[in-house]
């Protein structure tokens, strides 16, 4: 995009570039007019994601010993990340082989540095993830996996707030209210969750615990926005080579936190494999498939929808846990998942959606032989052919689908 003006990725007419309001109307018609064929992808996706994030907190609970880790958290978070960026580079090469005649080569290095420079902003979200993927263990040691997993679910708040700030996405006074409904939901669950006569940190375990809580929620709700908008943002480069970017730079920031550990606890830190277990294997693996699914919500959903399916895997930790270590499921945990569930129906029903405000003006049209190329955001492109306001007409199998085929 350059001087106010886009291309069509359909039918490359020169338009004027539409407000972010214009932007975020355009991606909720989109996200609208998806078939029932890639609902059910959705679906699909939500109930993976649903056992993955389920299994997680239970993995890190049968990964103590005697209350504690035997084993260094950075280790597991980069034997995460290096699983990951396996993962990717097999699928790069297995999508760079069925590649159709005459498309753009993926493994060629040109495509690889411009694709480089585009998503540097992957460094972003990355450095938080390495953040939070070690705040989750600490949290471990003050809650139980029920608990945490419901703490988790405040960032669906601080989400929405940093979508309408940063993306411009838009909610309405009904979806405002179900994120209200959710936060009660949690707050009912946490009464008296706290153990009584334990500190941490030097601290009383109310303030260390909720000054980890303030963190855990903070920290990955900025990264899962910016992780969103820089998959976005670049909306035609490959998933897997924006993953392989994306991961690549998440092992990076944990090997250099294994380093900075050495350097205070000695060089036995730099064993990476000191203290696992098959509990702790386990654990990087659903760790690193849920990574990968995360991916895909990002790039061809969005985060709430993410952040909404993760709420869903609560019941399933709350009673997993009570079966596999006695966690008493409480009636404030029984009352508090009643209160989520009917925020989320309440956030998805269809008469929370935002209705679309008054349109003013209208995108120009330009003459395409009589300006020259511009290099514009895949984003803005996906979602100006949704956009009502553009003034060409695209047909249906044009349309880029919500999630790959």
């Amino acid at each position: 995009m350059k001087n106010g003006m886009m291309e069509c990725h359909v039918c490359h007419s020169k338009m004027v570039s539409p407000s972010a309001r214009t932007v975020s109307r355009a991606y909720d018609q989109h996200r609208n007019k998806i078939s029932s064929k890639y609902r059910a992808l959705n679906v699909l996706l939500v109930v993976g994601d649903c056992v993955l994030v389920g299994l997680q907190p239970i993995l890190v609970f049968m990964s103590k010993v005697d209350g504690k880790f035997k084993f260094s958290p950075i280790s597991v978070n980069f034997l995460t990340e290096v699983a990951k960026v396996l993962f990717a580079i097999i699928m790069l090469l297995f999508q760079a082989r069925h590649q159709k005649v005459g498309e753009k080569p993926l493994l060629s290095f040109s495509t690889f540095m411009q694709a480089a420079r585009n998503n540097v902003l992957l460094a972003v979200p990355a450095f938080l993830y390495a953040i939070n993927n070690y705040l989750k263990f600490i949290m471990q040691l003050y809650f139980n996996p029920a608990t945490v997993k419901m703490l988790s679910n405040l960032k669906v708040l601080v989400i929405a707030v940093l979508l309408k700030v940063i993306m411009k996405r838009r909610f309405s006074i009904i979806q405002w209210e179900a994120l209200a409904l959710l936060l009660i939901g949690i707050s009912v669950n946490q009464l008296r969750s706290l153990p009584e006569g334990t500190t941490a940190m030097g601290l009383p375990v109310a303030t260390g615990a909720y000054l980890y809580t303030l963190i855990f929620v903070t920290v990955p709700s900025m990264a899962s926005v910016f992780n969103e908008y820089a998959l976005k943002s670049q909306f035609d480069t490959s998933i897997y080579l924006q993953n392989l970017f994306l991961y690549g730079y998440g092992a990076l920031f944990n090997f250099l936190g294994i380093l900075v550990t050495a350097l205070f606890k000695g060089p036995s830190s730099l064993d990476i494999l000191q203290g696992h277990s098959k509990a702790t294997m386990l654990l990087i693996v659903n760790n690193a498939a849920q990574g990968i699914l995360s991916s895909f919500f990002f790039k061809y959903a969005d985060t709430i929808l993410k952040k909404y399916s993760s709420t869903v895997a609560t019941i399933f930790t709350g009673i997993a846990s009570a079966a596999l270590f006695g966690h008493t499921l409480t009636i404030n945990f029984m009352l508090g998942i009643s209160i989520v569930f009917i925020s989320m129906h309440q956030f998805f029903s269809p008469i929370s959606k935002v209705k679309d405000e008054p349109q003013s003006g209208s995108l120009e049209i330009m003459d395409v032989q009589n300006k020259h190329r511009l290099v514009d955001s895949s984003f803005i492109n996906m979602t100006a052919g949704a956009n009502e306001e553009g003034t060409h007409r695209i047909d249906h199998d044009e349309r880029k689908p919500l999630l790959p085929t």
